[in-house]
């Protein structure tokens, strides 16, 4: 059996999580550099703010209603989410963390329908405990099928946040009435297309011949199919092929225009990038760089990208931020209002299956670079940092209504008067 679980309004969920002030109250969350609606409580949904629209659009609103905003902020949710991952490990045999608010924990053993749902609502109730975020809980035979279960949970009449197909009849029940573009992997597009065949429910589509369906459209689809009929198709034991390129890149809370600032964020997304590289085990042979103006400044669009190779694979942060002044020269120019940079890891190798030139010299230290990332894993992002990228940055995204950080910021700990 495998539960999808998944936490409700992530993103306006964990700000209340330490604003139990809020929690009754309409709350949403913007995106970098406070520009869009990235997610919205169901309060804030009742009062007509959708996401992904600008904040300007739903100013209106937002003060009309008093609701509150705030700022994404990417420390509380990755501990929060950590934790959540954690509480729910507790339970599974085993579990898979698909994105920051869902995980699929995998059960080995045989239950009957009311102790599966049973075991949902602890889940759930577990978590709402241990780390006040609510959950819903989806059961079913095969991944998809617990996505099914889980859309149930909370869409449809009846559930209250916990649904498992465990039978034939729950099957049918939950599958004809969702629509066909909620399966898990079908989308808008896709769904447009199987509408045109007359599919436009979810129990449609588990009806179809997978022969047919790989003929018409993919494996990918078939295999959804299947699963739809309780085949388990998925397997998350297969390893994910690792990336073959990692690109940092973000806006600037406000215009860059001197090569020193430049410099301090190209820094920082090498930090970043080159992290994510040894999480993977990985050396790269190249680096590309780019900054950019807006294409809506009043000023001519000017976008320049810089392709930097090494004479040695490395995952060593140091040799790639090394290279970094000379890049900056060929990028930067004077006058230009800089509104995004970006670092892109090219060419990236295996580090064990990497076969090194015996005369070469290799400057990597990986008993550095690991220390540095446990260090920064245990205390914080940033915790230890190349000292080119700097300590104070005019240049980092706005965040206007960033709640504090208690779990990850010692000065942000709340104080208690007694």
């Amino acid at each position: 059996m495998f539960f999808l679980c998944d936490a409700s309004g992530f993103y306006s969920s964990a700000e209340k999580v330490m604003r139990p002030d809020l929690r009754k109250k309409p709350v949403i969350t913007l995106s970098n550099n406070d520009g869009c609606v990235v997610a919205v409580c169901p309060i804030a949904k009742r009062l007509g703010i959708k996401k992904f629209v600008p904040y300007f659009q739903v100013k209106d609103v937002v003060e009309k209603y008093g609701v509150t905003v705030t700022s994404s902020n990417y420390e509380l949710y990755h501990s929060l989410s950590t934790k959540m991952m954690d509480t729910i490990g507790q339970f599974a045999d085993d579990v898979y963390v698909y994105s920051i608010d869902e995980v699929f924990a995998r059960f080995n053993t045989a239950l009957s329908h009311e102790s599966w749902m049973a075991l949902g609502r602890e889940i759930r109730k577990t978590v709402w405990k241990e780390v006040r975020l609510p959950v819903g809980a989806g059961g079913g035979l095969t991944p998809t099928l617990a996505k099914a279960a889980s859309h149930a949970g909370k869409r449809l009449p009846g559930y209250n946040g916990v649904a498992v197909i465990h039978s034939e009849q729950e099957r049918v029940n939950i599958l004809e009435q969702m629509d066909v573009t909620d399966v898990w992997g079908v989308g808008r597009r896709l769904g447009q297309k199987l509408r045109t065949l007359g599919i436009n429910k979810a129990l449609q589509l588990s009806q179809q011949s997978p022969a047919r369906i790989r003929k018409q459209f993919s494996i990918i689809l078939e295999n959804t199919v299947r699963e739809l009929n309780g085949e388990l198709r998925i397997h998350w034991d297969d390893v994910r092929p690792d990336k073959q390129q990692i690109y940092s890149t973000r806006t600037f809370g406000t215009r860059v225009t001197t090569k020193a600032e430049l410099h301090k964020a190209i820094t920082g997304h090498c930090e970043s990038a080159m992290r994510k590289l040894r999480k993977q085990r990985g050396l790269t042979k190249a680096i590309t760089v780019f900054a950019s103006n807006s294409p809506h400044d009043d000023a001519r669009y000017y976008r320049k990208s810089v392709y930097h190779q090494f004479a040695i694979p490395t995952m060593d942060t140091r040799i790639v931020t090394n290279a970094i002044p000379a890049v900056i020269d060929k990028i930067y120019k004077p006058g230009i209002c800089f509104y995004r940079c970006g670092v892109g890891l090219v060419e990236i190798l295996s580090a064990a299956n990497y076969q090194a030139d015996l005369f070469a010299e290799n400057k990597d230290n990986p008993k550095l670079m690991n220390v540095l990332d446990a260090v920064n894993d245990r205390y914080g992002k940033s915790t230890l940092q190349i000292a080119s990228k700097g300590f104070t940055k005019t240049h980092e995204m706005k965040r206007q209504f960033i709640t504090q950080r208690a779990t990850t910021r010692w000065s942000d700990i709340p104080t208690i008067q007694c």
